[in-house]
C-alpha cells in the first residue's frame, strides 16, 4: 500500500523558525480533515485491514497513541537535552490497541482533545523557542521545535493518505 513507509523518509529542516505559525496551522487542521475524510463511512470499510497494514480506525488511533510525543519532546528541547526521546519504531500501543472496536466518534473526539493539548502547547512557546534543537535519534539529525511542527504535520499527512488510499479502495 504505502509506495514510501514512513521510516524509509528523510527531511530536510532548512527553512526558517519563522515558519512556525504556518506548519502550527497544518497541525491544528488534522482533526477537522480526519473527521471530514471518515464522515459517513460505514464500520465495515472503517475497520477493514488490507494485508498487514492498519485499517482506518487504526490509523486514526496510531495519530492518537503518538500524541504525547511531540508534547514530551518540546519539553526535552526547553530542558536542554541533547537528544530527543526514541519513539517506539515497532508502533506496540497502536498495535496492542484494538482501534477497530472503537466508536469512531469515540476515537475522533479523543484525537481532537490530544490535539488541542499539542496545540495549545505550541502557543504557548516564545518565538525565542522556535529554533531550539535537539538530536532527533532516529533521523540522526538536529530538530528544531519548528521541525517539531512539521515533522508532525508530515505524520498526520502521511496517515491521511493511507486512510484516503483504503477509502479508494474499500469504500
Amino acid at each position: 500500500m504505502a509506495k514510501w513507509p514512513w521510516v524509509e523518509r528523510t527531511f530536510t529542516f532548512d527553512y526558517p523558525a519563522g515558519k512556525f505559525w504556518d506548519l502550527l496551522e497544518r497541525v491544528r487542521g488534522t482533526p477537522a480533515r480526519l473527521e471530514d475524510r471518515v464522515r459517513g463511512l460505514p464500520v465495515e470499510v472503517l475497520t477493514r485491514r488490507e494485508a498487514a497494514g492498519w485499517s482506518i480506525q487504526e490509523n486514526i488511533g496510531h495519530l492518537l497513541d503518538l500524541g504525547y510525543l511531540p508534547l514530551r519532546r518540546i519539553d526535552e528541547i526547553l530542558a536542554g537535552r541533547p537528544v530527543l526521546c526514541a519513539a517506539d519504531m515497532a508502533n506496540r500501543k497502536t498495535n496492542e490497541a484494538d482501534h477497530n472496536a472503537a466508536e469512531i466518534g469515540a476515537l475522533l473526539a479523543a484525537f481532537r482533545e490530544e490535539r488541542a493539548r499539542l496545540v495549545r502547547r505550541f502557543e504557548q512557546l516564545e518565538e525565542s523557542d522556535w529554533g531550539k534543537s535537539a538530536l532527533h535519534p532516529r533521523l540522526q539529525q538536529s530538530m528544531r521545535i519548528v521541525d517539531l511542527a512539521y515533522f508532525d504535520a508530515e505524520h498526520d499527512d502521511y496517515h491521511l493518505a493511507r486512510i484516503g488510499e483504503l477509502i479508494r479502495r474499500f469504500a
